[in-house]
This record gives C-alpha cells, structure tokens and sequence, in this order.
C-alpha cells in the first residue's frame, strides 16, 4: 500500500487539481487546497513546491497530538442546544443568557449553567419537573423572549424619531393629558423651533426630525400600552428575583361604578373568593413564586380581612402557612383624620355648604374672584373640599380661614345670612380645625414617598401621638404655641375684649378623641414592634421576641446561634453603635431646635463636671 510523500499515511492515488498529480493523501489534500486558494491566482500557474508544503505540515505536526484535545475543549466551552430546555438557557452575543432572569454566564460551562438554575431558580425546577412540563415552559419563555427582540428590533430600525415618541407619549400619560394632545404638542414644537434654532445652519434638520416624530392619539395610545406591558414585565422580572416579596391590594370603585380590584384584575363582585380567585390567575398566568410571598398589605376592607371568606384568609388557607397581613398604615392615619363627627362635623359642613355655593355657581365665582382682586388678598379663588383626597380637608380650610373676611362680605352683598361666622364659639372650633388639619397634613406628607420603611412609618405615628398629649396640654394651660391660627384669633378677642372667656378644654377633649383614635388602631403594627426593631438593633434584640415563623427558609436554630455570636462579637457591636451615631446625627441636622439645646446642655455638664473638678484639687 502506498503512503502520502508528505505525512506518510496510507493514500490512494488521486489526482489534485488540474495540472498536477502527486502521491498525496487525502488529508494533506485540505492543506494544499488552502495553499493554493491563498497563492494562485487565475492568470498564474499554481506552483508550490512540496518542501514548503511538507514544511508547513510539519510545523501543524507539533501540535497534533493536542488537536484531539483542544476540540474536545472547544466543544465543551460552547452553546449546547439541549441547554435550552434543560436550564433555560438560550446563547445571546456569544453568552448564555437566562431565559427567566435575563442574566448572562460570562464561562459557557455546563457546571455553571447547571448551578445558576439549581440556586436561582429551584421554584421554576420544581414546579417544571424535567420532560415535557419543562418544555413547553422552556417554548413559552422563548417565544416572549423573540416576540420582544423582534419589537425592540423594530423600534431601533427607526431610530431617535421613535425613542422621542416614547417620551412625548410618557409625558403626556404622566401629566394626565388626553392622547389627542399629541398633535398639539408636536405643532407647538415646530412653531417654537422655527423661531428658536433660526440662527442655526442645521435647523431643517431639526424640523424635519420634528416632523417625523409620530404623535397621533392612536400612537401615544399604542406607545402607552407598550410601556404598561414593559413596566408589568420588569415587575414580574423582580419579584421573580427577590428573595422576597409582599402585597399591598386595594379595593375600590370607580368612576363607571366597576369594581377595580387594585392595579391586578378587574371584576364585577367584590367578595373575597372572587378578589382571591381574580389574585391566584394573575399569579398563575405571571409565575408569581407565592413560596416567597412574605406579607400582605390591604385596605382593611370586610372582603380582605374576613375570618373566613377574606382575602388574607384564604391566601393563607391556600398556601398552608402563616403570612403577615397589615392595615395600610396611610389608609388608618387618613381614617383616622376624619375627626369632624359631632361639633366639629357641623362645623366642616357649614364651611363646604358656602364654597359649594360661592364656587360651583359661576356667577357668584367670577364676583367672588372679583373681590378679592379688589382687596388685594394673596389668593384668587377657593378650594372644593374632595373626600378622596387626603390633604383636601386641610387646605379647603386653610384657604377658607385666609379668605374668611372677604367671604363675609361676599355673603352680605348676596343677603345670606350667616350668624355662626361671627359667633366666637364657632370660629374657635374653625381655628383649632385648621391648625390640626395642617398637623394631620404634615403628617400624612411625612409619611408618603420613596425610601420610607415600615419602621419610618411606625416611627412617625407613635412620634404623632406623643404631639397629640403635647397639644392636649398645650390647650389646656391656654398656651397656644402649637395652634398659629387659633392663638392669633384668642389674642384678637382679648384684645377687643379682655374680660372673654375662651372654653379651651373642649378643643383638649377633641384632641383627647383624635389620640383615642390613633391608639385603638395600628394594632398590627403595634404586635410586631419588637420585629421591625430587629432591623437596626439586632445587637439588643432578644432571641425570644423576634418571631421568624413568618420567614421561609430561616432556620430558628443557627439564627438563635447567630445572634449569641452577634452579641459577644465586639466588632459588630461597634459597627451598629458607629451606624446609630451616624443616624442620630442625621436627624439632628433634620431637628435644628433639638441641636440647639443639645450641644447647650452638654456645654454646660462639661463646664459643671470642669469646675467640680477643679475645686476637689
């Protein structure tokens, strides 16, 4: 049997190319191929001598015995198909991408494919066992994903134009105008550029991106619909990667008397099997992780808090554990500053009975605006008093109060007659409302907004409830520091006549009921105070107070071992005195005052214990 010339393997005898035979083999064959593709030309002669060629070869010869090898590697460190249905994993620019997360495995082993699905997404395992289940939740999730990519592509084909639509249309959504303001705003950007880039050499550039930026109401509508379905994706996504996480539902009605069951599902009835059922197929058709559900927020309405047939109730019947459930703590401190029962019911009342008939009639509007233009009062008009919303009550009557002189007037030139608002009965009940109006207001306003936790939250109405014992007493020695509004009416009375007594006990017993009120709820809060006080004194906190039934996952036996660990370790205790310091200083550069006579008091204790110590000497 004959051998190749070249590497010596057993060859049969071939002709290669069309000038040339030679004793080559077939495997030398793909070599000299690439030779001649790289060095022969249609007009030249192929021509290359066998030495270079066996040269060549046998410099690729040094390495052959770790070709094997090195493919065996390059096959191990690449995409495998079967990936995809095994861990959901697909291969995005070279990198293997989770289907579920959307996180990337920079190494594209088969090891740390296996252990990102084992530790981030044992719910998805185990709901989708390996077979057919898994595969066909593996297709679904791929097909989202390519649905997207295809969109996202078609976005990015058209370019700025389209990402400027975006954020027109989320302007328009966010400021609650109607879709149809679209085209209002694209013409008044056009008329403003045509004066305001007239100076410069691009400016029909600029008009012309102007031009093609889509703002009908049918696009702003459609663009609306595409972030909702994106904000509810990126939702989903998170609470898929929290460790974590809890609800907080509402239950109201709307405009069209439809019972809208928070911002989740939509239903006709509200009773708590059907709110609950609605719940479970969202979750279903979102693969919420229940197993991470940790705590429920609600209205505390009868349908969610039922004993039997609520919301909570069967939630925790369905998932056969404890969860926590909570009364908004907004909800209650808003419920709570409904104080107008009684005396003071009749007092709110007669105030929204005279805006309704000085606003809601446009005749008496427009002379009443009139007036006070005439006057030169800072405001130009009343407020409408509106149930829904929190703050309304004290700002209708805080206007109402800055404008009170005026409105007696106004009443007098339409001959109504209103004797309470001269009565000084009356008007101390006005005056102690709008000054705790605005107290409820501050309040409520402290408390909303991002960043703030349960325990700020907490914090902040027990922090209330001490100023409310404070202003009890501050009514009942007539001082008057926390009451702006009704001390400078008191001092307006005496001064015009000094012998008027002023029942100011009655406003301390209103005050006593607010208090009352403030104490007979936040009872769930109130029951895991010791809990929530785990989170920043973890050092102080007492194994058999912190109540972790409630946490999957957490073994009560290494967290009793931790903390006896926390405790005794000198360098953690530090660190959590380091960060209350740091707290503390924080919220006196929030409370000036309080600064203020720290830093007096502690000069004075050094001065004491300074002079004390000296005289001993």
């Amino acid at each position: 049997q004959k051998s190749c010339n070249i590497c010596e393997h057993p060859y049969k005898s071939r002709t290669f190319g069309s000038i040339w035979s030679s004793q080559v083999c077939v495997n030398t064959m793909p070599m000299l191929n690439g030779l001649r593709r790289s060095y022969c030309f249609s007009s030249f002669t192929f021509k290359i001598s066998l030495i270079r060629a066996s040269r060549l070869l046998t410099a690729a010869a040094n390495i052959s015995s770790h070709g094997e090898k090195k493919k065996k590697n390059e096959e191990y460190r690449t995409f495998q198909e079967e990936w995809t249905e095994e861990f959901t994993f697909v291969e995005r620019a070279g990198s293997a991408v989770c289907l579920i997360c959307n996180d990337k495995i920079a190494s594209m082993k088969r090891s740390n494919v296996k252990r990102h699905f084992d530790t981030r997404h044992a719910t998805f395992a185990s709901k989708y066992p390996a077979g057919d289940s898994r595969k066909k939740a593996c297709q679904e999730l791929l097909s989202r994903v390519q649905a997207s990519q295809q969109q996202l592509c078609v976005w990015t084909r058209q370019g700025d134009c389209n990402s400027a639509s975006f954020a027109g249309s989320l302007a328009i959504v966010r400021n609650g105008k109607p879709f149809t303001d679209g085209e209002y705003a694209k013409t008044f950007m056009l008329d403003v550029a045509n004066e305001l880039f007239d100076d410069l050499p691009n400016k029909d550039k600029i008009i012309k991106r102007i031009q093609d930026m889509s703002l009908s109401a049918r696009t702003v509508h459609d663009r609306t619909i595409m972030m909702s379905n994106q904000v509810e994706e990126t939702q989903v996504k998170d609470i898929n990667a929290a460790p974590f996480f809890s609800l907080a539902l509402d239950e109201s009605t709307d405009v069209s008397h439809l019972s809208q069951f928070g911002v989740i599902a939509r239903c006709w009835s509200t009773r708590g099997e059907d709110l609950f059922k609605s719940f479970m197929e969202f979750a279903q058709e979102n693969n919420l992780p229940m197993d991470k559900l940790l705590s429920v927020c609600t209205d505390g309405a009868l349908c969610m808090l039922g004993t039997n047939k609520g919301f909570v109730a069967l939630l925790r019947e369905h998932e056969n554990r404890p969860i926590l459930s909570f009364h908004c703590i907004l909800h209650q401190e808003a419920l709570c500053a409904q104080m107008c029962d009684g005396q003071l019911g009749e007092v709110m009342s007669l105030v929204i009975r005279l805006i309704n008939f000085i606003v809601a009639r446009a005749l008496n509007d427009r002379q009443f605006k009139t007036l006070l233009d005439e006057v030169g009062n800072n405001y130009h008009s009343l407020l409408l008093h509106s149930n829904v919303h929190w703050l309304s009550r004290g700002k209708v009557l805080s206007r109402f109060a800055a404008c009170l002189n005026e409105i007696r007037t106004f009443l007098e030139m339409k001959g109504i007659e209103h004797p309470e608002l001269a009565e000084t009965e009356w008007l101390l009940k006005f005056y102690y409302l709008v000054d705790m109006t605005e107290h409820l207001n501050q309040l409520n306003v402290k408390m909303q907004g991002i960043g703030n936790t349960v325990l700020s939250l907490q914090q902040a109405v027990f922090a209330f409830e001490n100023k409310l014992e404070l202003f009890i007493m501050d009514l009942e020695t007539g001082r008057l520091l926390h009451f702006e509004k009704l001390r400078q009416f008191k001092d307006a009375c005496t001064a015009s006549e000094p012998t008027q007594n002023f029942d100011l006990h009655r406003l301390a017993g209103f005050t006593s009921s607010l208090l009352q009120s403030f104490k007979a709820r936040f009872g769930e809060f109130r029951a895991h105070t010791r809990l929530f006080k785990f989170i920043t004194h973890p050092n102080k906190c007492s194994l058999n107070t912190a109540n972790l039934s409630y946490i999957l996952g957490v073994s009560v036996r290494d967290f009793e071992a931790e903390v006896a660990d926390l405790k005794a370790s000198d360098m953690w205790v530090n660190k959590f005195k380091s960060l209350n310091e740091d707290l503390e200083r924080i919220q006196i550069h929030a409370a000036p005052e309080v600064a203020l006579m720290v830093s007096i008091i502690t000069t004075l204790f050094k001065r004491i214990n300074s002079e004390a110590y000296y005289t001993h000497i």
